[in-house]
């Protein structure tokens, strides 16, 4: 990440737009993406999944936070 300097307080609290269109708007959402998906893991497998009781279901999440651990 880039060092930046400020002249002043007031400097520092101006946030950085990006124009629509910018190049560096795609650079910075696909870091900012690829950042969440190395941070956080998904808690459930992918797909549908359906259950005949909630009981059931609440068994079938245990075992997938059992297994993230």
């Amino acid at each position: 990440m880039p060092v930046r300097k400020f002249r002043s307080v007031e400097e520092m609290s101006q946030p950085i737009w990006r124009q629509p269109g910018d190049p560096a708007l795609y650079r910075t959402m696909a870091a900012l993406w690829e950042t969440g998906t190395r941070t956080s893991r998904r808690r459930y497998p992918p797909g549908v999944h359906k259950h005949r009781s909630v009981a059931e279901m609440h068994r079938v999440q245990e075992s997938w936070a059992a297994d993230r651990k």
